[in-house]
């Protein structure tokens, strides 16, 4: 077996996670098509109703098809986790990066502005923030967004600090490209990869958070649900359908975990 032949084969770990991770996307889209059943309908009079044919997770607290609410869910997760990580890199990264090339007052003010986020409970502005706008899928993706864009401007910066003084940069300046050039054209290519491993675990901080907003009442409101949600509101038949509670709770866990194999497998290929 040849050199290039060891280099090219994936590990079992990426084999692993990625197909989890795919197979959650196919999920989510084939439920913008496709449902087992609504997931607004009470198909049974009997809340918690236990697996049966027909209804394979059984039913919830109002009656309703667990898994057909669990794909629809899964969509709205996913959207939601994606959405709010995008926000993030894109504020982060360019505030990041830019605070890195200018440096200076801006980069000082940007700073305290990024401690200040950092040092703040994030369920807790979440918490206030909910109180005060009300609770909206697109209020909880602002939050995430805002909250996680504060870690994400810190590695840019430090990413963009390293690379501000490389010849190429000093040559670009020479030449008299723009900030805007010398930012995306220049610096981000060299840091897309570490940026990009902290998008793939940014997502999975953001799933965990909005799931706990939810799990306490302040994320999705019903009749949508997202993993969290679902978790919080079949809480009451534990033993009776248990798995009205715990697929979406074996949802996120296992959504996280293939996250965080995902970039670990990455890492390892790239030493290798």
């Amino acid at each position: 077996m040849t050199t290039a032949s060891i280099q090219i084969r994936p590990s079992s770990t990426l084999v692993f996670s990625a197909a989890l991770l795919v197979f959650v996307g196919v999920v989510a889209l084939v439920s913008l098509v496709a449902l087992p059943q609504d997931p607004f309908d009470f198909i049974t009079d009997e809340p918690f109703m236990p697996p049966a044919a027909g209804i394979w997770l059984g039913s919830d607290y109002l009656g309703r098809d667990v898994l057909s609410r669990l794909m629809d869910g899964t969509r709205i997760t996913l959207f939601m986790a994606m959405t709010a990580t995008l926000l993030a890199h894109l504020i982060g990264d360019t505030l990041g990066l830019t605070a890195a090339i200018r440096g200076g007052i801006l980069d000082a003010a940007l700073s305290r502005i990024v401690d200040v986020l950092l040092s703040l409970p994030k369920i807790i502005v979440g918490l206030v923030v909910v109180a005060a706008l009300g609770s909206s899928i697109w209020v909880i993706i602002g939050i995430a967004a805002v909250v996680y864009s504060a870690g994400v401007f810190r590695i840019a910066r430090a990413l963009g600090t390293d690379l501000k003084n490389m010849d190429y940069i000093m040559l670009a300046r020479s030449r008299g490209e723009g900030t805007l050039w010398i930012l995306f054209g220049e610096i981000l290519p060299h840091v897309i990869r570490p940026l990009a491993t902290d998008f793939a675990l940014r997502a999975s901080f953001a799933i965990l958070f909005m799931s706990s907003l939810s799990f306490i009442g302040l994320g999705v409101q019903p009749p949508l649900a997202d993993w969290g949600g679902m978790a919080r509101e079949n809480l009451g038949g534990l033993s009776t359908n248990p798995l009205a509670a715990i697929a979406p709770a074996i949802a996120i866990a296992l959504v996280s975990i293939a996250l965080n194999l995902l970039v670990d497998a990455l890492d390892d290929d790239a030493r290798h």
